[in-house]
């Protein structure tokens, strides 16, 4: 039988991986036919206008479960869904009529008014959730459609956004803590991360890339932004010649797949890093593969590049000049925290405070709280990290005690326990649709358990609880991570929520970077998490070659039935 020339196109369109720069515009997934249709950014009119006003049920598919993340809008899980139904049911069981939203916070940077204008929003609209991502985003729950328009107002109102807080585009920019106030910053880099973000963000020439995009700037000599895991990160150092400037890696990414970033060895001055930012995202854009969306980040193409290619076509077809050789950003130390917690002295002689709230959870309430303690001492800036804790910057000496006390009263320590201090988790399946097992209530629970068992730890243990096989957590870079899923109790010959174990991730080692082992077939039950934990410790502690020794490394070198 001969073949029509349309489907003789669709056959060779097939075998390719869907991407523009090859002419390939054929959309080969859903979510790339639903983009195919209109800019997704084009829905907040339809927010707006119509959902809003006619309700939850007014609301098509492709609207609800797509083009709502252009604008930081997730359905959240229904409420008694176990995790053993989250691959079974269908998406629109799985859905509760009530959102997550997610808030930018570029660089983790808010103001006073700002937070407090997040808590009110939340005590108001949404059940008094708020929690601090490890994306420096404010996270909400319950939050209904009929309120959207009004929350859009008044976070815009206050500086901030939640456009392409979700959705394939450049999400949020991470950016180190301590931007423009740490003693031994070489650059504050504020400006690229806003030159970005006023320039690209929300832009129809970056709202359809195959899937999201991760970018992050660092000041820091020691980069604190993970910069190992982004699809691009600017780390500062310094060229011999040319001053200070940007170290560029690429291709960084965790998940199911989980990949290093590759460093570029080139040196970005601080005036081109948003045109070289462009490029790159040019690059995800034109050859990113959109045929499969497992394999549609941009660590997949920078493997099957190398370095040498993708800086080539960088230069040549995106920039139109090339960028001068430049040094290497300063390793990290074993058991460097880089968390930022403490008390600490700024550059200008003011202090800074940062605070572990546990697994990121906050409220609407404690973020006004927060907001009133740095209105009271002086401060006008809150900051968001990488690894879910909080800080107040700008304080004067003699009022530290203050906002440390303060901030106490709250639950929100700034020198807490080991384990309050390394764990971080993900939103689980308390409000996410993706998940298997319960994560901020479990974390909360290590924390509690080995706190008490281990309170004079002298050597950081990170823990990292993901609720299901991606990694929102980063578990593959924790000395301890857990990546959800459901796992036999031998107790009761029945399947129930529980974790596969990584142990020993690092990053920050350079050439030592590494992911953390796995022991096949080795799994634990949620409700045994707590107790593993402690197991392990226990046997780290006593198995270790004297106390500089890290985790990780023990990790590595200890016989299994130690660390099972």
């Amino acid at each position: 039988m001969m073949r029509t020339r349309e489907a003789s196109q669709r056959k060779n369109t097939a075998s390719k991986d869907g991407q523009w720069a090859a002419g390939d515009r054929t959309p080969l997934n859903p979510n790339e036919e639903m983009k195919s249709t209109g800019d997704p950014l084009r829905v907040r009119e339809r927010i707006e206008s119509m959902y809003s006003k006619w309700g939850f049920w007014s609301i098509p598919p492709g609207d609800l479960r797509g083009r709502f993340r252009w604008w930081g809008l997730y359905t959240q899980r229904r409420q008694g869904i176990d995790g053993g139904k989250t691959a079974i049911l269908e998406p629109h069981q799985l859905d509760d009529e009530y959102f997550m939203l997610r808030i930018r916070s570029d660089g983790g940077q808010l103001s006073v008014a700002q937070a407090r204008e997040i808590g009110l929003i939340s005590e108001q609209f949404g059940r008094d959730t708020a929690d601090v991502s490890d994306r420096q985003n404010i996270q909400l729950h319950w939050i209904r459609i009929e309120d959207v328009p009004e929350i859009f107002r008044r976070v815009e109102e206050v500086g901030l956004l939640v456009t392409e807080a979700c959705g394939d585009v450049p999400r949020v920019i991470l950016g180190s803590p301590v931007a423009g106030v740490a003693k031994d910053e070489l650059i504050d880099p504020t400006p690229q991360i806003n030159e970005i973000k006023e320039r690209y963000i929300g832009s129809p020439e970056f709202s359809n890339l195959p899937r999201k995009f991760k970018t992050a700037f660092t000041g820091q000599p020691v980069p604190d932004i993970l910069h190992e895991v982004q699809d691009v990160a600017f780390c500062a150092v310094e060229h011999p010649e040319l001053g200070v400037g940007y170290d560029l890696w690429v291709g960084g990414g965790l998940s199911v797949n989980p990949f290093l970033g590759v460093r570029l060895g080139v040196f970005v001055k601080p005036e081109i890093a948003h045109e070289v930012w462009k490029g790159v995202v040019g690059i995800f854009r034109d050859h990113g593969y959109r045929r499969l969306r497992t394999r549609a980040r941009l660590k997949f193409l920078v493997k099957a590049w190398g370095a040498e290619k993708f800086l080539q076509v960088l230069q040549d077809d995106y920039l139109g000049y090339e960028l001068p050789k430049g040094p290497a950003p300063q390793e990290g130390s074993p058991g460097e925290r880089g968390d930022h917690v403490g008390i600490h002295e700024q550059a200008d002689g003011h202090w800074y405070v940062g605070v572990a709230p546990v697994a990121g959870r906050v409220s609407g309430t404690k973020m006004q709280a927060i907001a009133d303690i740095a209105e009271r001492v002086g401060s006008d800036r809150i900051r968001l990290t990488p690894l879910q804790k909080i800080l107040v910057l700008d304080i004067d000496q003699e009022k530290v005690s203050d906002v440390v006390n303060g901030l106490r009263a709250l639950e929100l320590d700034s020198d807490p326990g080991e384990f309050h201090r390394n764990v971080i988790a993900c939103t689980g399946i308390e409000y996410c649709k993706l998940a298997i097992v319960e994560t901020k209530a479990t974390a909360r629970e290590v924390v509690k358990v080995l706190d008490d068992k281990f309170p004079t730890l002298d050597n950081p243990i990170t823990v990292h609880v993901n609720g299901c096989p991606n990694s929102c957590a980063r578990v593959q870079i924790a000395d301890i991570g857990f990546k959800g899923q459901l796992v036999l109790d031998e107790e009761s010959g029945e399947q129930v929520p529980g974790f596969q174990v990584h142990l020993g991730g690092r990053l920050g080692r350079g050439e030592d970077n590494d992911f953390g082992r796995k022991i096949r077939g080795h799994k634990v039950t949620q409700t045994g998490m707590p107790e593993y934990v402690e197991r392990v410790t226990t046997h780290y502690l006593a198995d270790r070659n004297g106390p500089d020794e890290t985790f990780a490394d023990w990790a590595f070198r200890a016989d299994e039935e130690l660390i099972k």
